[in-house]
């Protein structure tokens, strides 16, 4: 054989040696990504008969669903294990539409909506609250408006006609004797808000946490006053979950409710609680920077609350009536059509998490 052939030997031998080292180091790294980064209880979850699936549970990367991502987080240290799969949305129209087909259980949504998909005949029931607190009106920090009086006029960006931020302007207007369209409202995106206050295409909005934070921490924007002023006890976000799986799996529903309950007290325990929260949901649910959630969640802590987040009526009586008085419902759908207090009442006996950052273990 010609040193020629031996050469074109060699050569191929080294092509194959390097096609075969690139093969086994691209299913190294494939096998290590998916063994780090692919949730597979997640991907088979959808193959496990229905009365062994995990629920999956939708929520928007919003303070006042902040205790989902929490209770997925801590409940993975804990000896049971996660609770639930959490599924993060952009919207609440995307949620809806989730929650409506069944491909997801629960969700956080807020009150107004769940009350309108319930009159509408979607099978959901309220079965707690995700906080207290936690919307702002917000106005450019050095701009003329003092009150909420000198809004007339105005333009404000609200999340959605079917929000709790809608119906709290709605009471501000009332406190100053004005008419319902004193003020223009217009529906927009909440990761939006800050931005057109700053480019001056809204006179102000009124969002829950973070955004007026974002508008604080960014230099343009003021709170002109939280929810709380003109509504005690305001009530944004609230968990429900589907009609039939309440049916079915009861149990799965307690603990579903019971986790948060429990992280909601653990969040109000301690400054330190919160900082390490705003940490790994900034990081590894929300997409946000943990910074804008520490100081939504701290600057002061009273601007939001995790706890009595029982149902009760009056609240949600409340919000249905002025739904119809604003014209986004036509009949008065009772408070017992719609909820159940069930999970609620036993939550009331729940502890704060036994958690500490750091730890390996929950309790």
């Amino acid at each position: 054989m010609s040193l020629r052939s031996f050469a074109r030997i060699d050569a191929w031998s080294l092509r194959t040696k390097l096609i075969s080292c690139s093969i086994v180091w691209l299913v190294l790294i494939s096998g290590l990504h998916g063994w780090l980064n692919v949730n597979w209880v997640a991907v088979f979850n959808d193959y496990l008969s229905p009365m062994k699936r995990r629920i999956v549970v939708g929520y928007i990367p919003v303070t006042c669903q902040l205790t989902c991502p929490v209770t997925d987080y801590i409940s993975k240290y804990s000896e049971n294990g996660e609770m639930y799969l959490p599924r993060m949305f952009q919207g609440f129209p995307e949620l809806k539409e989730a929650l409506i087909s069944n491909k997801i259980q629960a969700a956080f949504i807020v009150a107004p909506m769940a009350i309108a998909l319930a009159a509408q005949g979607v099978p959901i029931k309220v079965v707690y609250l995700g906080h207290r607190n936690g919307s702002a009106v917000v106005v450019s920090k050095d701009g003329p408006i003092e009150n909420f009086g000198q809004l007339r006029g105005k333009t404000i960006a609200i999340p959605s006609r079917f929000s709790d931020e809608r119906l709290l302007l709605f009471r501000a207007m009332r406190a100053y004797g004005m008419a319902p369209d004193s003020i223009k409202m217009v529906e927009m995106a909440p990761p939006d808000v800050s931005g057109a206050l700053e480019a001056g295409a809204i006179d102000a909005f009124v969002m829950g946490e973070p955004f007026p934070s974002q508008a604080e921490m960014g230099g343009y924007g003021r709170i002109l006053f939280y929810a709380d002023k003109y509504w005690p006890n305001y009530m944004s976000c609230i968990l429900v979950a589907r009609s039939d799986l309440i049916d079915k799996r009861p149990e799965v529903v307690q603990v579903l409710v019971d986790g948060i309950a429990r992280s909601g007290l653990w969040l109000d325990q301690s400054r330190p609680h919160r900082v390490y929260a705003a940490d790994f949901v900034g990081r590894y649910y929300y997409n946000q920077k943990p910074e804008l959630l520490r100081w939504a969640l701290t600057k002061p802590m009273s601007r939001i609350r995790y706890n009595l987040l029982e149902p009760e009526k009056a609240d949600f009586d409340e919000v249905r009536d002025m739904m119809i008085e604003t014209g986004v419902l036509n009949k008065k759908i009772p408070f017992s059509a719609y909820t159940d207090l069930q999970f609620a009442d036993h939550a009331t006996i729940e502890t704060a998490w036994k958690y500490e950052p750091g730890e390996a273990v929950a309790k």
